[in-house]
């Protein structure tokens, strides 16, 4: 993102690339994260709750490498809300329903950012010469993008992600720590698969996909960007 200011200069297409991820930041992230703290504590864990993590604040929740990480690289990460399994009846239901509030939340959003993209393209398409609208359209569009990404990539089965928490509910204990073993060697894997473009295709197709699907049924009542998908 930085490199592409750099490069290219204030187009416009730069500028709502980096509008997009100051919202990731102050916005999206910390609702990702106050969801797994809403849930743990409806579920009985008061942690989230007497760490202080039980709040929309961004400064709450925000991780300083990681959000350098996403005006960098265009992707990182927040502070993970602590848990403890023990608060919890049932501890594996537990952390699985709570790490999926995370996900769930960024799918929410994702059709929320979606239909108001295509009010808004259905708002430039009658009034094509105002540019705001453009504009509009284009930051809605790429809000809604980054939640669908956000909400897949959590959903990947590796530690600390989202997915691992519900892999630990399919797998018998004895076989998902010997995974968890290799965490580390996993995350370095998977970090070189996605700066080598090895992960980072493949999954951008998934992305795009899923956030088509989305336009398509968010645009139903209004005849917007769905339309124009087909």
């Amino acid at each position: 993102m930085i490199f592409d200011l750099i490069r290219n200069g204030f187009s416009t297409q730069t500028i709502i690339n980096l509008l997009v991820r100051v919202f990731t930041v102050f916005c999206v992230l910390p609702i990702h994260e106050f969801a797994h703290a809403f849930v743990a504590d409806r579920l009985g864990d008061d942690t989230p709750r007497l760490k202080g993590r039980l709040s929309l604040n961004p400064l709450d929740h925000l991780d300083l490498f990681g959000v350098i990480m996403i005006f960098l690289c265009g992707f990182g990460y927040a502070k993970p809300v602590p848990v403890n399994p023990r608060n919890f009846k049932n501890r594996k239901a537990g952390m699985a329903i709570t790490a999926l509030a995370g996900p769930v939340s960024n799918f929410i959003m994702a059709f929320f950012f979606a239909f108001i993209a295509n009010l808004t393209f259905v708002a430039y398409i009658k009034n094509p010469d105002t540019t705001l609208l453009s504009v509009s359209y284009m930051f809605f569009y790429y809000a809604a993008s980054i939640n669908v990404c956000l909400a897949l990539f959590n959903l990947l089965p590796i530690m600390p992600l989202d997915g691992s928490r519900l892999l630990n509910l399919i797998l018998p204990e004895k076989y998902y720590f010997q995974i968890m073993k290799y965490e580390k060697y996993i995350l370095i894997g998977l970090f070189f698969f996605m700066v080598s473009g090895i992960f980072s295709r493949p999954f951008s197709s998934l992305c795009n996909i899923v956030l088509a699907g989305i336009i398509r049924i968010t645009s139903l009542p209004l005849g917007g960007l769905g339309a124009y998908l087909a």
